[in-house]
């Protein structure tokens, strides 16, 4: 298993050469000049020309590029042309906030999909399954953004229940303090503004669940269809063995190994597909920063924002790749 994991991170290097290099030139194709951006509109020829002189936009593409590739490798992901902040402090700040919105989004795409996939199964061609076949389909079809929207409206809006935006009220945050960045944890070491915390989660976590949770039921659904179809099934059920035992005993642990592949590549799917609700929701997360750095034109950030993304997303399938063997021990790792 270690000369696999080994071979697999050395893997990593072509992927995020790859992604950077592609990266780095749809940045530059963007039309818009970051020095017009900084400077305004009113800024005279020279004064961008300074400008883009100082930032090192003047130079030749591959310059750039090489540069970019030698901070990269030092473990310097450059500084925002914008705000002169250090990437990497920025994705660090950053970072917690968009993994709590993903876990949580995870967490009730799991809760929620795995068991009412299980229940569509096993009452195949019922009611139920064709609520959830309905329900599966509205959820995979439905614009994030209208989703979130429509949340806002109505509990934000019309219900008053929870907040529309943000992480923490201002009264909340007054008196708390962000010590790891994760509000959840900080709040309950602190044990105040939880309920805070959490209203303020609900509704972007919802918003980035749907479509996981659409997607796992149907795998769920489809994987426990095929299992329970299998001859060791019918023979744990010839036996009289308790329906409840031949369901989570024998065929759902068979079935999960395309459902935790499906759960690892959603989850990472989520750490950096997160724009459109961190957008909607102003949540303060490495989206809503890709964002602002696409508008303002600033390239260290984008480049280095998606680099660090694309290196989560393949870690995370590693380690979904490296857990089949926990579910099957019939699967070798070479």
């Amino acid at each position: 298993m270690w000369a696999y994991t080994g071979r697999r991170l050395l893997g990593l290097i072509p992927v995020l050469l790859g992604i950077s290099l592609l990266v780095f030139l749809f940045l530059h194709l963007i039309p818009g000049d970051p020095a017009v951006v900084l400077l305004g509109e009113r800024a005279n020829p020279e004064q961008v020309e300074s400008l883009r002189e100082r930032l090192g936009l003047n130079q030749p593409l591959p310059t750039q590029y090489v540069l970019f590739l030698r901070d990269l490798l030092s473990g310097d992901l450059g500084t925002s042309i914008f705000n002169l902040l250090p990437i990497r402090d920025q994705l660090a700040n950053r970072w917690p906030a968009t993994f709590e919105l993903a876990l949580s989004a995870m967490l009730i795409a799991v809760i929620l999909g795995i068991p009412l996939g299980i229940l569509a199964a096993v009452r195949k061609n019922s009611l139920w399954d064709n609520a959830s076949t309905i329900f599966s389909l509205i959820g995979v079809s439905m614009p994030v953004f209208w989703l979130g929207l429509l949340l806002i409206y109505l509990f934000a809006v019309n219900l008053h229940w929870l907040p529309p935006s943000g992480r923490i009220s201002i009264e909340g945050g007054n008196a708390f303090q962000a010590i790891s960045g994760f509000f959840l944890l900080d709040a309950l070491l602190q044990r105040r503004a939880m309920g805070d915390v959490l209203s303020h989660l609900i509704l972007p976590a919802l918003t980035l669940g749907t479509i996981p949770l659409a997607i796992l039921m149907r795998i769920t659904r489809s994987a426990m269809l095929e299992v329970l179809s299998q001859d060791y099934v019918r023979t744990a059920r010839a036996k009289g063995l308790a329906e409840r035992v031949v369901i989570f005993r024998h065929a759902l642990k068979n079935a999960l190994l395309p459902v935790v592949t499906i759960v690892g590549l959603q989850f990472g799917t989520l750490l950096g597909g997160a724009i459109l609700t961190e957008t909607i929701f102003s949540w303060p997360g490495i989206g809503l920063w890709l964002y602002e750095g696409i508008l303002n034109r600033d390239y260290p950030v984008v480049q280095g924002g998606v680099v660090f993304v694309a290196l989560i997303f393949v870690i995370v399938n590693l380690l979904v790749d490296l857990s089949y063997a926990l579910l099957d021990p019939r699967i070798q790792y070479r």
